[in-house]
């Protein structure tokens, strides 16, 4: 048995408004991570968020989209060594994000549904 699950690595937190980013441990329940700035909510992002720089407008619109539809921005997890983990496929400019819409509704799932597959 691997002790894998018994680390606890701090996630990026995200405020999409104010474009900026943080890693903080997941909250307790009921509690939530509130923005430095202007004290809204911020979204878990996941371990492997990469951080777009905050005058990036356009990559940070993508961003608000992935998070809106409820994922994060996690590895695919094979086994417990880094080299073995693979990040999910998401969207990083505006005409991905199209590309993938446009996928969802000929595929007919929700888009949600459709940028969660493992490609």
């Amino acid at each position: 048995m691997c002790g894998c699950e018994f680390d606890h690595y701090r996630l990026h937190f995200a405020c999409v408004r104010c474009r900026v980013s943080v890693k903080r441990h997941p909250p307790e329940a009921g509690h939530a991570h509130r923005c430095t700035r202007c004290a809204g909510p911020l979204l878990c992002a996941g371990r492997d968020f990469a951080v777009p720089r905050r005058n990036d407008v356009k990559t940070w619109s993508v961003v608000a989209a992935v998070l809106a539809a409820g994922l994060r921005y996690d590895g695919n997890v094979v086994g417990c060594y880094a080299e073995q983990r693979r990040p999910r496929a998401r969207p990083r400019t505006r005409r991905e994000l199209a590309a993938y819409e446009v996928e969802a509704l000929e595929a007919g799932v929700p888009f949600n549904e459709h940028l969660d597959r493992v490609y």
